[in-house]
């Protein structure tokens, strides 16, 4: 009996001193818009890693990836509810209750320069206090943005001018901005459903589409397309926003180790993009040796982005002088 109490007792030792170290322990959500194996879910996987440590476990992250809690727009909503602590959201996503979100939509906007691209998008004032002002009146808070890489063409034919698009069904994603933008390029924009690209190109229902090469990979997309084209408009953006309110009920100590833990990705978060995109090239090379890869010249490029002009101003035309006044300011810090 004796040795009996002595080993309750100490379980109950062990047990108390378990529950006593986790009596603070807290779960934070993290949902993706992409897939396990994604860019975006190496991003939450790291931030996991690193947020883990930097409060000695006290911090838990379980990372979702697509599909397990929702779509894109129900990601966004559960997250402004408090219901999960942090998401992905493209800027499309917000366009509908922050207009001046639009703006990563307009062609030629970012710099072909990534360290250009990378000062800005980790620490424009006018993306942080401007647009993320208006994301904290819907209760949302802007932790950070970074590209996913280059966006480019599956055709069906060679494109090299605004004219080689006449009578030419791009599939763009359900955004106005981009309907227009396509518009503006000669193209017949035609919006599907991400899960339907690949029959509506197999079907020759669509002539194209546009993503990010390991999207291009990912979903097989050069199989049933004869080119891949580097034309420059476009990288493919999103963010990393939390509950705002959920955001201000932490204690200071604890917002700074996720800011400093943000901040310090801005490296990582470059740098893998570019190494997974590169990946997923050389392997569409390897499984499709014959598809054609052509990179637009200056010049060509020069043709797309004045033929582009027009769409700042529908962006004006749609978020007035607050807008203006985004597009400009952005404008001047993409070029520096």
């Amino acid at each position: 009996m004796k040795h009996s109490y002595r080993y309750l007792t100490s379980t109950a030792l062990i047990a108390a001193s378990f529950f006593a170290s986790n009596a603070y322990a807290e779960t934070w959500k993290f949902a993706l818009e992409e897939v396990k194996g994604s860019v975006q879910d190496a991003y939450a996987q790291e931030f996991k890693k690193r947020i883990e440590s930097a409060t000695d476990g006290d911090v838990t992250v379980e990372v979702y990836p697509y599909g397990t809690l929702g779509q894109s727009e129900d990601l966004t909503e559960l997250t402004a509810n408090g219901i999960i602590q942090f998401t992905n959201a493209s800027p499309g996503i917000f366009g509908s209750f922050v207009p001046e979100m639009q703006v990563f939509s307009i062609p030629y906007l970012l710099s072909q320069d990534n360290e250009v691209n990378k000062k800005v998008l980790s620490s424009s004032p006018t993306i942080y206090d401007t647009l993320g002002g208006k994301l904290e009146q819907k209760n949302l808070k802007l932790l950070t943005m970074y590209p996913e890489g280059e966006m480019v063409w599956t055709t069906n034919r060679e494109i090299r001018s605004p004219e080689d698009f006449d009578n030419f069904k791009m599939r763009v994603m359900a955004s106005p901005m981009l309907v227009e933008a396509y518009k503006s390029f000669g193209a017949d924009p035609t919006p599907l459903p991400y899960s339907e690209v690949y029959g509506a190109l197999q079907l020759k229902m669509i002539d194209g589409q546009v993503n990010p090469v390991f999207a291009i990979e990912e979903m097989k997309f050069y199989e049933v397309s004869d080119y891949m084209i580097w034309a420059g408009q476009q990288q493919f953006t999103t963010t990393v926003i939390t509950n705002n309110n959920w955001f201000n009920t932490l204690s200071a100590e604890r917002q700074q180790q996720v800011e400093k833990v943000i901040a310090g990705m801005n490296d990582f978060i470059f740098d893998k993009q570019a190494e997974f995109n590169q990946a997923r090239l050389e392997q569409i090379k390897q499984a499709k040796p014959e598809m054609q890869m052509i990179q637009l010249d200056n010049a060509e490029r020069a043709a797309f982005k004045q033929a582009s002009m027009t769409m700042r101003d529908k962006y004006v035309e749609l978020t007035g002088k607050s807008g203006k006044a985004v597009l400009e300011s952005l404008d001047q810090e993409f070029s520096q």
